[in-house]
């Protein structure tokens, strides 16, 4: 019988000693998703990958090299420093590795492109010294903790520099709907199974790349698509604009349209999966930086529907 890989068996624990800490109000495990026991990417056969509109090649290999940034489309983004495009071994990978070269990002992690320079820089300062953390320890942003702590100040400004300067593109297309294609956990998100076989959403999104293929090979032109429950959108649209009692207008500090205001980020077109996440780990603790103070109590009175719906409403947006 084989058995699981402990780290995997770890992250799981992890899992449930959240739940237990938070009680009924637990970090909601689709916006958390973990890699499952024995899990183990398939192997590479050697084939040389291609995607759409791109004359470049990389094997499944070199793909899974933290320490390269594959560039499918030069044209579209200036040449990368040293720390996004290859990192620095044997602790700081490429920020272009996880987050791509153009920082559009995936639902795992985040969508960098176009956030305030000075935003990325204190968010790895959050990171460093252990004010921003996460409600499900074990995940991949473990490793933004341990490249925070290696990287220097000099790695970290050219990257926000870099990723500051981009243009932030909608990759994202927000669907209401009662139902979802089955799915499963590969590398900390969600993909179709691809048999075209349904279940119900109930009150979660569930956000997969369009082809799976073209996010795994790391194409900065991978689009997702994200199901919200039905009504979502409208709800989060008043929440945001009124505060609805329980919270703020979010325009007040993230800007008409939410794209953004100086240091503050914009949300408009961002995954809804890590707006849930970052809505949840303000509320509970997890995201304890400068920003908190603001955030906490804009936070505090929300429920996991109230945080579907502002992050479905957001994203919804033109970025």
């Amino acid at each position: 019988m084989k058995i699981p890989d402990r780290k995997v068996v770890l992250a799981f624990l992890c899992v449930l000693a959240a739940g237990a800490v938070h009680g009924a109000d637990s970090p909601p495990d689709w916006a958390y998703p973990v890699n499952p026991p024995g899990f183990k990417p398939k192997p590479d056969d050697g084939t040389p990958r291609h995607v759409p509109g791109s004359n470049a090649s990389f094997t499944l290999t070199q793909l899974r090299d933290r320490f390269l940034s594959p560039v499918w489309h030069p044209g579209e983004h200036p040449a990368q420093p040293e720390v996004v495009a290859r990192g620095r071994k044997p602790e700081v990978f490429a920020c272009g590795f996880c987050h791509r070269a153009d920082g559009p990002g995936g639902p795992e992690n985040s969508n960098i492109a176009g956030l305030p320079a000075a935003y990325i820089v204190q968010q790895m300062a959050d990171y460093r010294s252990g004010a921003r953390k996460t409600s499900v320890p074990g995940r991949n942003i473990d490793l933004m903790i341990s490249l925070a702590k290696a990287a220097t100040d000099a790695e970290i400004e050219a990257a926000a520099a870099y990723f500051s300067a981009l243009k932030t593109r909608a990759v994202v297309r927000v669907v209401e709907s009662d139902s979802v294609p089955r799915t499963y956990v590969t590398g900390w998100h969600f993909a179709a199974m691809g048999k075209g076989e349904q279940e119900a959403l109930g009150q979660r999104i569930i956000e997969m790349s369009e082809v799976f293929e073209h996010f795994e090979s790391r194409d900065t032109h991978a689009r997702f698509i994200a199901y919200v429950p039905p009504g979502s959108i409208e709800k989060g649209r008043a929440l945001a604009t009124t505060g609805g009692g329980r919270t703020v207008q979010c325009a007040s500090c993230h800007g008409p349209e939410l794209k953004g205001v100086g240091a503050i980020p914009g949300l408009a077109g961002r995954s809804p999966t890590y707006l849930v996440r970052q809505l949840y780990d303000f509320k509970h603790g997890a995201r304890k930086g400068a920003e908190s103070l603001q955030m906490k109590p804009t936070v505090e009175n929300l429920a996991i529907e109230d945080m579907i719906a502002l992050a479905a409403y957001a994203a919804s947006l033109a970025p």
